[in-house]
């Protein structure tokens, strides 16, 4: 192969007629027009003057143009690199200078924000809208369908992805075609994806969910979405008896839990749902099953390795864990201090290798040294355990690691329990400053609709199970939890605002 990732997961379907995309419209796009497109896109790249290894920057609104360029990239060799939408311009002037992009696409309505740092930085810029319009549509509709795919090799660098950034700036993870090509077809073969699927795509496309795990498993099987430009439940409810398979977040299925549409019937034609990028409440399995006999399974990855692990597609599917490694993923719990591998059920580090886990960081070799061992062990930050029968869980972050009078205590130890209460509908544990401790944890609890958490009640049952020093010293009710786009807690927020409860 010249170009692996570019002819594994685009080039064998040039000659496909079969439809790639359902549109919200009622249009359908073949995978053979697809690619006319992205052909079109990749020569006015070219013609920009962008050559092999270059990055290009886009900061769109999820449309099928956005995948087209994609596809531009990977065939003409430039590293990719999507960024969320609701970034502000000075947030967006990191990105590009760091990446050190020579092109950035953008919506016609950012354009004049982002074209003074393209002009201080040398940078190209076009514009991309949702309606799919922009200049580098213009531009494309009158270029060349035929396009010489560049030569790349499985090493070179394929996508830029942009951690969150919660402590400090963002870093940028350097994925290879053979990290994405890896994933893609490791998780076709785990959740048994074929031509025939059909996949309701509501995920956004700035992230490694929406673009590297659900657009790569459907190229790679060769089936089809109805991609959606957002979630909307509406939609959702049309659009999931056309289904066979649906990805989403942990929100997804609370809101459609919370429709009365939603029920047996209306799935009946979905195999698979799968949930990913924040963990999935216990009630809400139990909920989803009850209504639907569906199990939603779970599965776990990062912007650093796309996905490691998997509830089985035929097995137990158990909720509050995270399955077991995929084939080719090596998985260990680590002691932080001396990194020693740690036996079942004792909580670490946890550590992969495999061909997922990306080359490092962008421009970064300190931090790539600390954190991606010689012998290819990455150390993901996560603190999880494996249970006797080879599950995984997941307890939280390191850095969400409260240490409370030279003791240790997992969040998540506090939240499973408290997340069981009576009243409760979830809860987040942190550690906030204290003057004799060092840190003390707190729970942020969110109630259940018409329903007030007996807070007496909760900290009896939290007496029983666990030892004195994990307790949190207050308990706080609220109406929700901070969230990032793809629904992960941002505790962060939450340590700044209670920092100084302690204190005063």
């Amino acid at each position: 192969m010249n170009n692996p990732l570019y002819d594994n997961l685009f080039g064998v379907h040039s000659r496909n007629d079969d439809t790639f995309l359902y549109l919200i419209n009622g249009q359908t796009i073949t995978y053979r027009n697809f690619l006319a497109n992205s052909r079109r896109i990749a020569n006015t790249l070219v013609d920009l003057g962008l050559k092999p290894g270059d990055c290009v920057a886009i900061q769109v609104e999820k449309s099928p143009e956005m995948l087209n360029i994609y596809a531009a990239c990977a065939q003409a060799g430039l590293v990719f690199l999507p960024l969320n939408p609701t970034y502000t311009v000075d947030e967006i002037e990191y990105f590009i200078e760091n990446s050190g992009s020579r092109l950035i696409i953008c919506n016609k309505k950012n354009k004049e924000g982002l074209t003074v740092i393209a002009k201080n930085l040398s940078v190209l810029i076009e514009t991309l809208n949702s309606d799919s319009t922009g200049s580098i549509i213009d531009k494309a509709n009158s270029s060349s369908e035929d396009f010489k795919t560049a030569t790349r090799s499985k090493d070179d660098l394929a996508a830029l992805l942009y951690t969150s950034g919660t402590t400090g700036k963002s870093k940028g993870a350097m994925l290879t075609q053979a990290n994405l090509l890896s994933n893609g077809n490791a998780l076709m073969t785990a959740w048994q994806f074929t031509k025939s699927d059909i996949l309701l795509h509501a995920l956004p496309l700035f992230h490694t969910h929406g673009l590297f795990v659900a657009t790569n498993v459907i190229l790679s099987a060769g089936g089809s979405m109805i991609f959606l430009p957002k979630f909307d439940l509406d939609d959702i409810v049309k659009n999931l008896p056309k289904s066979s398979a649906m990805m989403g977040v942990p929100t997804f299925y609370m809101r459609l839990l919370a429709d009365d549409r939603f029920n047996k019937k209306l799935v009946h034609h979905i195999r698979l749902f799968v949930s990913g990028s924040a963990p999935l409440l216990s009630e809400t399995h139990i909920q989803f099953e009850k209504i639907t006999g569906h199990r939603i399974l779970e599965r776990y990855g990062m912007t650093e390795t796309n996905m490691n692990t998997s509830n089985p597609y035929n097995g137990e599917r158990r909720a509050g864990t995270v399955g077991r490694p995929l084939p080719c993923v090596e998985l260990k719990i680590t002691d932080p201090e001396t990194g020693r591998e740690l036996s079942n059920n004792e909580i670490g580090q946890i550590e992969v290798r495999g061909p997922n886990v990306f080359k490092g960081y962008w421009r970064m070799p300190k931090k790539t040294k600390a954190e991606l061992r010689e012998n290819g062990f990455f150390i993901t930050g996560d603190l999880g355990k494996i249970d006797k029968d080879g599950y995984i869980h997941i307890l939280g972050r390191d850095k969400d690691l409260i240490i409370s009078g030279g003791f240790n205590i997992y969040p998540k130890e506090l939240e499973e329990i408290i997340d069981d209460q009576e009243g409760v509908l979830e809860s987040a544990v942190i550690g906030v400053s204290h003057s004799d401790f060092g840190e003390t944890p707190i729970a942020i609890i969110v109630q259940e609709a018409e329903m007030d958490p007996n807070i007496e009640v909760i900290d009896r049952n939290l007496r029983k199970s666990l030892a004195r020093y994990k307790h949190p010293r207050k308990m706080i009710i609220v109406d929700k939890l901070p969230r990032n786009a793809m629904g992960k807690v941002q505790k962060n927020i939450l340590r700044s605002f209670y920092k100084d409860l302690f204190l005063n």
